[in-house]
């Protein structure tokens, strides 16, 4: 268990660091530059700086083990955090639309300076590398959270390749003396910003799912069933509900024995029922067992 959250959070403190980097090298080139494109760009960086940090205390805090206020365990701290990093994506997102469509308006474009080119490229091939590693780091170790902020990295890798082809054709335009290209600087703008607000919704829906506690549905369940229907003395599966908690699951399961055994042998099956998840599906990690008694008839 320790080896678990200490490897997504030595992830999540590398993402940190580079991300402040990022931020302040690519805000720094879009000023000398600029380019309103890098400059949104750069605000995104900075919002995968606080949805780090957000993802950092949601694992610290999943780590916690069950206690009388949460019986459960805290696994759904991640989840929040997901949902903290999804918001975070759409208001940035919102700022950089808002930001990139007035300088449309306003009408005031300046062509960047080639040195934003450099400063992209840097910022797509760090992020593309982050999001591979934490995003396979996520799925390894089931965790929401590290996910969702792999995602981030990677939305922002889009918004870089947006904020390239923005910035390449305005430079295009500018030694072909074609001043209308000079728009798809502040255009990627928007490219990026639409990108940002996408990633931001779709991983808020997902968290979302689960902590309303939706269970997983019965062809992912099905493993769960056939292990339970296999242990001797069962008779039948009368309910089985799985759900995600964080980065595990919980299950609720009902099942029929011989009505005509003792308490403490039809005891002994639901003990069996348990373990024998817990043993044979790493995932689970609490399981609720109600015996019926099974009608022959």
């Amino acid at each position: 268990m320790k080896k678990r959250f200490a490897d997504p959070q030595f992830a999540t403190w590398i993402s940190i660091l580079l991300d402040i980097v990022l931020t302040a090298f690519k805000g720094f080139i879009g000023w000398i530059s600029g380019s309103q494109a890098l400059i949104a760009d750069a605000a995104h960086s900075a919002s995968d700086v606080l949805s780090s940090v957000a993802v950092l205390i949601g694992l610290r805090t999943a780590r916690k083990p069950p206690d009388q206020d949460h019986p459960y365990g805290h696994g759904k701290a991640e989840n929040i955090a997901t949902i903290i990093v999804a918001f975070l994506l759409m208001l940035v997102g919102f700022e950089i639309f808002v930001a990139s469509f007035k300088l449309l308006l306003n009408g005031d474009i300046q062509t960047p300076k080639g040195i934003a080119l450099i400063a992209i490229a840097t910022s797509i091939l760090v992020k593309e590398g982050l999001f591979q590693y934490k995003y396979r780091l996520g799925k390894r170790l089931n965790s929401s959270a590290l996910v969702a902020d792999a995602w981030h990295h990677r939305s922002d890798a889009l918004s870089s390749i947006a904020a390239l082809f923005g910035v390449g054709m305005a430079l295009i335009g500018y030694y072909l003396n074609i001043g209308l290209l000079a728009l798809f600087d502040p255009l990627a703008g928007l490219v990026v910003a639409i990108i940002v607000i996408k990633v931001g919704v779709d991983l808020a829906r997902e968290s979302s799912s689960i902590i309303m506690e939706q269970v997983i549905d019965h062809k992912d369940a099905e493993p769960f069933h056939l292990t339970a229907a296999n242990i001797a003395g069962v008779e039948r599966i009368d309910e089985l509900l799985a759900r995600t908690h964080g980065h595990y699951i919980v299950i609720d399961i009902k099942v029929s024995v011989d009505p005509h055994i003792s308490v403490e042998e039809g005891h002994l099956i639901g003990k069996a029922v348990k373990t024998t998840l817990l043993r044979q599906h790493p995932d689970v990690q609490r399981v609720l067992v109600h015996i019926n008694p099974y009608n022959f008839e």
